[in-house]
């Protein structure tokens, strides 16, 4: 199935699961989540993919060959795991867990809704294909 764009959203959402995950730096799929006041129920993963790409002063401070085991496995504080999932409307979003520690206080990272998606069959006015 290809995928387009409708929007993009960038927001910070809270997930439900129906079950507590057993690593909570490692997640699953949630069984729904919270946008905007709206309780949102996932009735389909569709697909998940992670990413372990260090960013930003995280790139610079890890010696190459240890660099190239953490882009595979992942470190402490780095890496996202994203989820496409249907919801029980139809509706189509890709969300992600992101493992950054923002401090010593906050350290379990935080859930997003990245973007809106709908099946490349579906009329809308502006779409970007997904890569």
């Amino acid at each position: 199935m290809n995928e387009i764009v409708l929007h993009f959203i960038g927001e910070q959402i809270e997930v439900r699961f129906d079950s507590p995950p057993a690593r909570l730096k490692t997640p699953p799929c949630p069984d729904g989540f919270t946008w905007q006041g709206q309780h949102l129920h996932v009735v389909e993963k569709i697909s998940a993919w992670h990413d372990f790409t260090r960013r930003g002063r995280m790139a610079r401070n890890m010696r190459p060959a240890h660099a190239t085991i953490a882009a595979r496995r992942g470190s402490l504080g780095v890496g996202r795991f994203y989820f496409r999932v249907r919801i029980d409307s139809g509706r189509i979003f890709d969300l992600y867990y992101d493992r950054e520690i923002k401090d010593v206080d906050d350290r379990l990272g935080h859930w997003y809704l990245y973007r809106e998606l709908a099946s490349s069959g579906s009329e809308t006015t502006t779409t970007r294909k997904v890569p």
